[in-house]
């Protein structure tokens, strides 16, 4: 029993030992491998809840634990990633002499996913859904799409201003009230279930044609169905 109500802990460990890597790779700008490690945390953060539930040892530390987590695997890696690509990337004139100041607004997204991770500890409307968008989504779309993206981003200067822009939308997305649908089912039959089966069918013709741009593209696509469906 004593090793049992820690498995879940140590299952969190990993997802923050791999999100340490993923910062470490970004660092050395090896992004693909950065991106592999926030992926690996995102599975172990999966597993952490659901080894849990399945043990029945959930606990306040563990909860606490699971968010510090998320914020270094979820907030603080892409964050990095984006920091790296920013220092590297074409600038247009009139901002190339901000180069060395510029790529720290990268971590203003760390700030947003710590801020959104807080407020889902304590918001009891988030048991079947999401209030905001989840930080493992924010930074599988960064990721994805620096990667995917990447060499046209750094070859051209005007991707400076879709790159900051896009750090303020994300974070403000993360700590947004628009109720964003989570994939998880109650029963498995078509009523009430349309939405997520509809995104899940179109996920995988996006990854066939796009590759690893389609993961980008699904999470934006995540976004705009949660929106409209709840207009």
């Amino acid at each position: 029993m004593a090793i049992k109500k820690h498995i879940p802990n140590t299952i969190t460990c990993c997802n923050l030992i791999s999100g340490c890597i993923a910062i470490a790779f970004a660092f050395s700008g090896n992004i693909e491998l950065s991106f592999t490690w926030i992926i690996i945390g995102a599975i172990f953060d999966f597993f952490d809840g659901m080894s849990a539930r399945l043990l029945n040892v959930n606990s306040p530390i563990g909860k606490e634990l699971d968010s510090l987590a998320d914020v270094i695997t979820f907030g603080v890696a892409p964050s990095t990633i984006l920091f790296s690509k920013l220092s590297i990337m074409a600038y247009p004139p009139m901002f190339d002499s901000l180069r060395f100041v510029l790529p720290f607004a990268a971590y203003i997204m760390a700030a947003f996913s710590a801020l959104r991770l807080a407020k889902f500890n304590l918001d009891e409307r988030q048991t079947l859904g999401f209030i905001g968008l989840p930080t493992p989504a924010n930074a599988l779309f960064w990721g994805a799409l620096m990667i995917g993206a990447g060499e046209w981003i750094e070859s051209s200067p005007n991707m400076l201003f879709f790159i900051l822009g896009g750090i303020l939308v994300s974070s403000w997305l993360m700590i947004s009230e628009i109720p964003m649908f989570a994939l998880k089912f109650k029963e498995w039959g078509w009523k009430g279930n349309q939405v997520k089966y509809i995104f899940l069918f179109t996920c995988i013709p996006l990854l066939l044609i796009f590759g690893i741009s389609g993961l980008a593209i699904i999470i934006a696509w995540y976004v705009i169905i949660s929106y409209f469906i709840k207009k």
